[in-house]
Order: structure tokens, then C-alpha cells, then sequence
């Protein structure tokens, strides 16, 4: 019986590999939200760090007096509680032998682009969730203030969320995301506009807004999603999320004990392609799988602009 189930459900490592080295390039929530993979358990406890790194303590000592002994603030743990998230896509035995292209490449990419998309959703829903954070890390804009309008003024508005993060956490952000319809705001901005004249390039580009901003890295959320109605819908709306999110550090899996904006908490060795031929014996089924729970512990390092098209 162990033989017969072994032939019927197996994990495919060339279509596992394939599905983990597959990135849409559209996709960014990974930008806010980095992945610490590597863990064996779906629920856990992961640190929120407290300030206790800006305390100004007393450090002088006098010959033979006691050392200066810090009070520790202490760490406050969280938990996170991994769901399963896994689709499948058959493939009829006739499909399979007339195809003139890899039918089961193609079926991988689908069903990992489709959970790709949903984590893409259920990141993008948090962070521009407008009660994720504190009353100091976001503004809604309304009005004239509207990026849209030529009157506004995004650079202070910017410059003033980098400075809130900054007196919070001591850190600048580094990482900003924005939706297409606030580039595309901040692309016809006359006062952007004005500062970048004199460019070679005379068109405002994302390096040069990032130049404008002091802003290292800022990405542009064009992911859309479609309802059944058929409605397509930006899931990076008119927004912009600042935030503080550490480098990382290359040839090493990330951990969850460096302060961050958000992570991504995944199952060891995740996603798996495995596939399987149901009763009958004439569809395969080519099935994605993956387990992961996203969070954001350090909301106080992000910065929500909401709403910046009127």
C-alpha cells in the first residue's frame, strides 16, 4: 500500500525547484515583508524589540567601583500561526502527450504565481491597513493636500513621515512602496517636475525620485487582482508605505531578531510541487504548497501616506 500511495502522490524536486526559483517581477511584497524561512515549526513566538538600545545610561567608573549594570527593558514575544496555502491544476493524460511545450512547467508556474499573488494581497491589506499604525506614522490626505494636485506638497509630506520614523526608531527608512496611481501623481507633480528640468533624462524616473525623496529603494506595487465579476483591481492602491527594513546580509538566511518593519514567517523547505493521479488514472495533478504567516511587529518603523489621488 506504502508502494502504490508513493507512486500516486510525489513530491517533484525539479518542479519544487522550479517553483521556488520562480519571481514575478510585479510582485514586491517581499520588500516590506522579507521572508525568514528555515523554520521547523508552523506556530511560534518571535521577538517585538523594545527601545532599551537608546537609553542614555551612565558609562563612567570610577577605580575600584562596581560596573555600570543596564535594568534589561525586557523583549515582548509574539506569535506567529503559519497557514497552508496550496492549488492544483490537472493535467489530462491526452493534454500531456500532445503538448508541444512543458505542460507541467506551465501548470507549476500558474499555481505558484497564484499563491505568489494571494501572499502579494494578504501583505499589501496590511500595510495599508490605516490601523496597523500609530497615530504619529500616518497621514490621510485629502483635498488640495491630494498629490494630484498641483498645489500639494509631497516632499514635505515625505520628508516629515522619514523624520516621525527616524525619532521613533533612530533609523531613516529605506524601503518605500507606492501604488501605480501615486507614481503616476508624483509623475506630473509640477514642483517634481521643476527640480528635475535641468536632468538629462527630463522625464521623472524612479531612480531620480528616490534621489528627490533620499529614499534608497522605492518600488512600484503593479500587481492587479480580478474578482469573479471580472473587476481588475490594483492591490497596491494610491498609497505610499515607508518603512525600515534591514539588508540582507548576502550568502545568509534571514532571521526574526532584527528589528523590522514586517517579515514573513514560512515552513522549512517550502513551497513543495508534488503531483498525483486521482481515481480513474487520466488526470494528473500538479499541486503547489506553501505555509507561511506575514506580520508586522515593527509598524512604528513604517510611515503610511494614504490616499494621495483625489
Amino acid at each position: 500500500m506504502a508502494d502504490r500511495l508513493a507512486g500516486l502522490r510525489l513530491v517533484d524536486p525539479a518542479l519544487t525547484n522550479l517553483a521556488r526559483g520562480y519571481r514575478n517581477g510585479q510582485m514586491v511584497a517581499e520588500e516590506l515583508f522579507p521572508i525568514v524561512g528555515n523554520l521547523e515549526k508552523e506556530a511560534g513566538v518571535y521577538p517585538q524589540f523594545s527601545k532599551e538600545a537608546f537609553y542614555l545610561y551612565a558609562t563612567e567608573r570610577g577605580i575600584r567601583a562596581n560596573s555600570n549594570r543596564v535594568n534589561p527593558a525586557g523583549i515582548t514575544p509574539l506569535t506567529y500561526n503559519m497557514t497552508e496555502h496550496d492549488l492544483e491544476y490537472p493535467i489530462d493524460y491526452r493534454e500531456d502527450e500532445e503538448a508541444i511545450f512543458p505542460l507541467q512547467a506551465h501548470a507549476t508556474n500558474v499555481v505558484t504565481s497564484a499563491i505568489q499573488l494571494r501572499r502579494e494581497k494578504l501583505a499589501a491589506d496590511l500595510a495599508q491597513n490605516t490601523a496597523n499604525y500609530a497615530s504619529g506614522n500616518k497621514l490621510t490626505l485629502a483635498g488640495d493636500d491630494c498629490w494630484s494636485e498641483p498645489g500639494s506638497d509631497p516632499v514635505g509630506v515625505i520628508e516629515d513621515g522619514k523624520e516621525q520614523i527616524r525619532a521613533t526608531i533612530a533609523q531613516y527608512p529605506n524601503t518605500a512602496v507606492i501604488g501605480p496611481k501615486t507614481l503616476k501623481a508624483l509623475k506630473k507633480h509640477p514642483a517634481l517636475i521643476e527640480r528635475i528640468k535641468y536632468s538629462m533624462k527630463g522625464v521623472l524616473t524612479i531612480e531620480l525620485l528616490q534621489e528627490i525623496f533620499d529614499i534608497p529603494k522605492i518600488i512600484v506595487g503593479r500587481m492587479v487582482y480580478s474578482t469573479d465579476a471580472g473587476v481588475v483591481t490594483d492591490i497596491w492602491s494610491d498609497n505610499m508605505v515607508m518603512a525600515y527594513v534591514p539588508e540582507a546580509t548576502s550568502g545568509q538566511e534571514r532571521t526574526m531578531y532584527e528589528p523590522s518593519f514586517g517579515y514573513t514567517f514560512r515552513k522549512k523547505d517550502r513551497p513543495i510541487v508534488d503531483k498525483y493521479t486521482p481515481d480513474g488514472g487520466k488526470i494528473q495533478l500538479i499541486r503547489a504548497t506553501d505555509l507561511f504567516d506575514i506580520k508586522m511587529p515593527g509598524a512604528e518603523g513604517g510611515y503610511l501616506v494614504f490616499n494621495t489621488v483625489k
